[in-house]
């Protein structure tokens, strides 16, 4: 009996909302735009200068890890990489099951029937506007038809990564992470940055200054951290 009420007492405490983040949102339930700020106070907290990968790596944009190849599928309609595949473009590249692919939202249903007709499987409608495909090759592919307010000007640029494909640029990447404040989107979007040349900097500090100004403050603090953090690069 006395075990039981221990475990029962430390499942209790290991679900109570940290103090931290109480004092934010009682329920511990942070939109995130709260979790930004968080993470960023956490990290410019603690946070030291200085990083543990040699500066030759940070500069490595390479594609090791192989996903489909859409280009030809998709030619003629406004698409790119997004999410964590995209970042390669960025910073060195990082494992991650997840193939995000940004359409233009008028050219979903034809994208959707191009991708079904090539043997992608839908498995599953995304809390998002978007779609679940499962690649012949068994990859899982997210089709994400979301009617951002910067899309016509994001598909007007163009950017490739090391293997070719089509992604999104630097400031329209950092908008969606922005959007989304998980702690692996901050850490990717301080990395992106720090590594940044000055003039993406600029390009990217206009467009969250168009498109999302109150979070301009936290674009500074993701650029200042990433640059602490690449301090000997």
């Amino acid at each position: 009996m006395r075990q039981a009420r221990r475990c029962i007492d430390i499942e209790r405490k290991s679900g109570d909302v940290p103090p931290a983040i109480a004092a934010i949102a009682a329920d511990g339930q942070l939109t995130p735009a709260q979790k930004r700020r968080f993470l960023l106070s956490l990290s410019l907290r603690r946070q030291g200068p200085g990083t543990g990968s040699a500066p030759q790596f940070l500069r490595e944009r390479t594609a090791r890890y192989a996903w489909p190849d859409l280009r030809d599928l998709l030619k003629g309609i406004r698409w790119a990489v997004a999410g964590a595949v995209a970042t390669r473009a960025y910073m060195p590249e990082r494992m991650t099951r997840d193939f995000d692919i940004l359409v233009h939202f008028e050219d979903g249903d034809e994208a959707l029937a191009r991708l079904q007709g090539a043997g992608f499987q839908p498995a599953s409608e995304l809390s998002i506007p978007g779609f679940t495909l499962n690649a012949p090759d068994g990859t899982e592919i997210d089709l994400l038809l979301i009617p951002f307010n910067w899309i016509d000007d994001a598909f007007q640029q163009k950017r490739r990564d090391a293997a070719g494909f089509p992604v999104l640029d630097l400031p329209y990447l950092v908008l969606m992470k922005l959007e989304t404040s998980r702690a692996q989107d901050l850490a990717d979007l301080s990395k992106m940055l720090g590594l940044a040349a000055d003039e993406d900097l600029a390009r990217t500090r206009e467009c969250v200054a168009r498109y999302m100004p109150e979070a301009a403050q936290d674009l500074e603090s993701l650029i200042y951290l990433g640059r602490l953090e690449m301090k000997d690069v």
